[in-house]
């Protein structure tokens, strides 16, 4: 027989665990926000990205989130007119990550949410399985 409780835990440490992956991507984008290329036209960083997947845990009985991967965003780099740079190209255009500060800023809130969210699931657990060993003790 399978245990809610210890299935209840396991659902949300996947979570918790999954999240602080996408808490770590996210903080590396924000950090490589303004890393140009190393060399004149060259490209700067490209902005990570993080995709979920739902596995079936079968001893358990139930679907954890897991990390299908880490990627990249294809999407075209920002492009400013910086002639003095060192990672100008012969036009005196810089490529700058296509980070956008807004966006990560907002994805970081979201992942902070799920993984208190998770971190409340583990609390309320611990705290049943807390209340009903003291049951057992005094019943």
């Amino acid at each position: 027989m399978i245990d809610p409780i210890d299935a209840s835990l396991r659902i949300a440490g996947a979570g918790l665990q999954a999240q602080s992956t996408r808490v770590r991507v996210v903080s590396e984008n924000l950090a490589n926000a303004q890393s140009t290329g190393k060399t004149a036209g060259a490209d700067p960083y490209r902005r990570k990205t993080v995709t979920f997947e739902n596995t079936m845990d079968r001893a358990l009985g139930a679907a954890l989130v897991k990390i299908k991967g880490v990627g990249v965003d294809k999407s075209a780099f920002r492009v400013e007119f910086e002639p003095s740079h060192p990672a100008a190209d012969a036009k005196g255009y810089v490529k700058l990550p296509n980070v956008s500060m807004l966006l990560e800023m907002a994805d970081m809130r979201e992942a902070n949410r799920s993984y208190e969210a998770n971190l409340q699931m583990i609390k309320q657990v611990r705290s049943m399985q807390s209340m009903t060993i003291d049951l057992l003790r005094n019943g």
